[in-house]
């Protein structure tokens, strides 16, 4: 590929020609990228990278989000979420309550359920394979990607069982994909600021180390925009990469920019679109041993993730339909998104939408359409129906 105008004209040519040329970058590298102001140039060289690995493609995925209870035993700065058993907001859902909420999610076409939850204190472990083990009866097609690193820990602690053990057991159960949640920013000080008692940076690449060694497939995140620096944001990147190239178990990155409101860190200037557009295209081109990176549209607002697709992120995540956690930190968009409209900004992006699985995979509906093919049963009446029963 010769490099265009903008990047033979640019500041950034010789890293142009060293991505061209497949060296990999380097952490000054990538210091160079977030530090040059030439953002379209950054821009137009993570589109490179991404159009290298997908082409003109974008992908989104028919999903619905569950999380199962909002009581948790920590207290992180950051969240918004958590509550404790004295909150009058709090919840807890029963298997059956779930089960039932994925029966009405299967009517709409979904193909993965996506569940996440604080650490509960009182919940036994019976409860996480119940759950799994009843939704494989619903649908066995249905994908399962579910708790956190954290949460694997937490239900370690309480079974009495290594981390690596309750991966295997939950697998047997149904888990079919891990989350990325929670890993925020991996230097110790950083994390201590914001997430002071939870698991270490090194747990969480622990996690996902032993679950890829299982043959499980994951996410992963970084949470910025709060107290890290250019050089912690690239230090997280570096580790990422490091465990990719060593298990190739993550199928795609999510970063996430922070949201300010409801929680007690004081960030008095959260990412800008610039940054976050910034960070997006410079996550895709240092991590070149990552097939796939998302625009996370509930964090981003729809408008900006569809921009993003022009600054290398070529996935939009999902439907989702219920969202709490974004949510409740003050993220400036509702809690769900039709299948439609998800396509819509794609195709007004000047990309090709493609529906994906868990694994970034293209799907063909069992009715043996083509991906590509419209289908439209997240309408917005229906997501009405189930956000008001959320």
């Amino acid at each position: 590929m010769v490099m265009d105008f903008i990047l033979q004209k640019s500041e950034l040519r010789n890293l142009a020609e060293k991505v061209e040329a497949g060296q990999r970058l380097n952490t000054e590298d990538a210091l160079q990228l977030y530090r040059t102001p030439d953002l379209n140039a950054v821009g137009r060289l993570a589109t490179m990278v991404s159009e290298q690995k997908v082409g003109n493609q974008a992908s989104y995925i028919v999903n619905r989000y569950i999380n199962y209870s909002n009581y948790c035993i920590l207290s992180c700065q950051f969240c918004s979420f958590s509550r404790k058993k004295r909150n009058d907001d709090g919840f807890e859902l029963s298997v059956e309550e779930i089960v039932t909420k994925a029966k009405e999610s299967l009517k709409l076409g979904i193909t993965e359920l996506h569940i996440v939850g604080g650490l509960h204190p009182t919940l036994p472990i019976s409860y996480y394979t119940d759950m799994l083990k009843a939704l494989k009866a619903v649908d066995s097609e249905l994908k399962l990607k579910c708790f956190t690193a954290v949460e694997i820990y937490h239900l370690a602690r309480i079974s009495k069982k290594t981390m690596p053990e309750i991966l295997a057991i939950l697998k047997e159960a149904g888990l079919d994909s891990l989350t990325g949640g929670g890993a925020e920013i991996f230097e110790k000080s950083v994390r201590k600021a914001i997430a002071k008692g939870k698991e270490t940076g090194q747990e969480y690449l622990d996690a996902h180390r032993a679950w890829h060694q299982l043959g499980g497939r994951s996410t992963c995140t970084m949470l910025f925009g709060h107290v890290e620096t250019l050089e912690d944001r690239i230090n997280h990147l570096s580790q990422l990469r490091d465990l990719q190239d060593e298990t190739s178990g993550f199928t795609g990155f999510i970063p996430l920019p922070y949201q300010p409101e409801n929680n007690s860190i004081p960030v008095t200037h959260p990412p800008t679109g610039n940054d976050i557009l910034r960070t997006i295209a410079v996550s895709r081109i240092f991590l070149d041993n990552f097939d796939h990176l998302t625009a996370y549209w509930v964090g981003l607002g729809m408008k900006l993730a569809q921009v993003a697709l022009s600054y290398g992120a070529d996935d939009l995540h999902g439907t989702i339909v219920e969202e709490h956690i974004f949510n409740m930190a003050g993220a400036d968009s509702s809690k769900g998104s039709t299948e439609a409209s998800l396509k819509k900004a794609i195709i007004e992006a000047g990309r090709i939408p493609v529906q994906r699985n868990t694994f970034y995979e293209p799907v063909r509906e069992r009715t043996g359409k083509s991906p590509e093919a419209p289908n439209d049963s997240f309408s917005e009446s229906v997501l009405k129906n189930n956000l008001a029963s959320a």
